[in-house]
């Protein structure tokens, strides 16, 4: 038996076939991706399984692209040979609000209650709730699971989570959530296992398109960059991260409305805004034109200087961990940001961080490094299938 998790997005579908031991979730047998699901679009599905890779187009049909990508799915797990049967859905849902502080069993109480948090991630949050909906319509007999990126961050203090608004705003669910806590839990978990030192002070560095920080004590999150939305703190790949509000105010006098700010800020900015070539990493790297390079540079520099207000808030470092597209393959970026971390007596092994592609878990500090270094190759789906497998227990 097995857990299905998935993370469906405006136009792709992820998913992964964990096998389930009693209330732990294995390491994937399946993954893939399904693509090209929006409107006009050519849906495609590829998928990995005992090593071979294979992709199919899905064919044309009547009903929703989304529809026809579960069918497919539902097809493909049913006739695979070797795919163990489905025990339950596991949905990555992005916004948990204050209400959800852990992951639940999906119940039509439940979906209202998580619908009402969609303005507070609304690029994010609506296709993560259609694609409950979806499911539960494609595998009626399944239990669907909700788990949620802010979970992870529950143990945030007042002192952190609290902005400096009227009371009023803050009783409307206006504070800071924090994001990417599948993948922050899953690091931890691994840390844990690995490092005595990581029940100390740790930092974690999620960077990918989208680039968060999280600082940790005793396994538990304490300080986080990302805030009410997903657009908060660290530059990005399109995102712009933390911004003045005054340059908001600044475009509202100017006539910008709402749907142009949006644009702006989760889809214009971040590294393709600065270089005007690309929000790959990779596709910067091999640039030498200024723009790419000044892109690079603030990127470098914006995890610098939350890191370094991340550690003064947990009070040390003990481990810094990377992770996320970038964190994991990156290795000049993780050079970089060590050198500039330096003087809390970080010193990272060039050798080691050179081999480092995200393909395991590895540490690349030097022996005499006071700060353990560790590249973790994230698995949100298997921290998502856990929480499934020990809630259908």
């Amino acid at each position: 038996m097995a857990i299905l998790a998935v993370n469906a997005g405006s136009s792709t579908l992820k998913f992964s076939l964990h096998p389930r031991h009693g209330t732990q979730a294995l390491p994937s047998v399946l993954s893939g991706n399904i693509q090209g699901l929006e409107p006009g679009g050519s849906p495609e599905m590829g998928w990995s399984f005992n090593g071979n890779s294979h992709k199919q187009a899905l064919p044309a049909g009547e009903g929703s692209s989304f529809a026809r990508a579960l069918v497919a799915l539902r097809n493909l797990l049913a006739t695979e040979a070797g795919v163990p049967a489905i025990e339950a859905v596991a949905h990555r849902v992005v916004h948990g609000g204050a209400d959800f502080s852990a992951s639940v069993i999906v119940t039509p109480e439940v979906l209202a209650r998580l619908t009402q948090l969609n303005s507070l991630a609304p690029l994010h949050q609506p296709h993560n709730l259609e694609g409950v909906r979806a499911f539960q319509q494609a595998f009626p007999e399944l239990p669907q699971i909700a788990c949620f990126d802010t979970a992870f961050h529950a143990t945030l203090a007042e002192v952190d989570y609290a902005f400096a608004l009227p009371q009023a705003l803050a009783d409307e669910g206006v504070r800071r959530y924090g994001f990417h806590g599948l993948s922050y839990q899953f690091i931890m978990d691994t840390l844990l296992e690995r490092s005595p030192r990581a029940r100390g002070h740790v930092l974690m560095a999620h960077l990918g398109n989208g680039a968060s920080l999280c600082a940790a004590r005793d396994g538990k999150s304490c300080a986080t960059t990302m805030g009410f939305s997903a657009v908060d703190g660290l530059m990005m790949g399109t995102r712009t991260g933390a911004l003045d509000p005054g340059v908001i105010l600044y475009l509202l006098e100017q006539g910008w409305d709402h749907k142009r700010l949006q644009n702006l800020l989760y889809k214009q900015s971040g590294l393709l805004g600065v270089s005007g070539i690309s929000a790959d990493m990779r596709r910067l790297r091999a640039e030498s034109r200024p723009a790419a390079q000044k892109a690079i540079a603030m990127f470098t520099h914006r995890v610098v200087r939350e890191a370094g207000a991340l550690i003064a808030c947990m009070g040390g470092l003990d481990v810094l961990a990377f992770s996320g597209g970038i964190g994991e393959h990156d290795a000049v970026l993780r050079a970089d940001v060590c050198a500039k971390l330096a003087y809390l007596g970080v010193q990272i092994d060039p050798a080691l961080n050179a081999i480092a592609v995200g393909d395991a878990v590895m540490a690349v500090h030097l022996p005499h490094s006071t700060v353990e270094v560790w590249v973790v190759p994230t698995d949100e789906g298997r921290v998502a299938a856990r929480d499934a497998a020990r809630l259908t227990a």
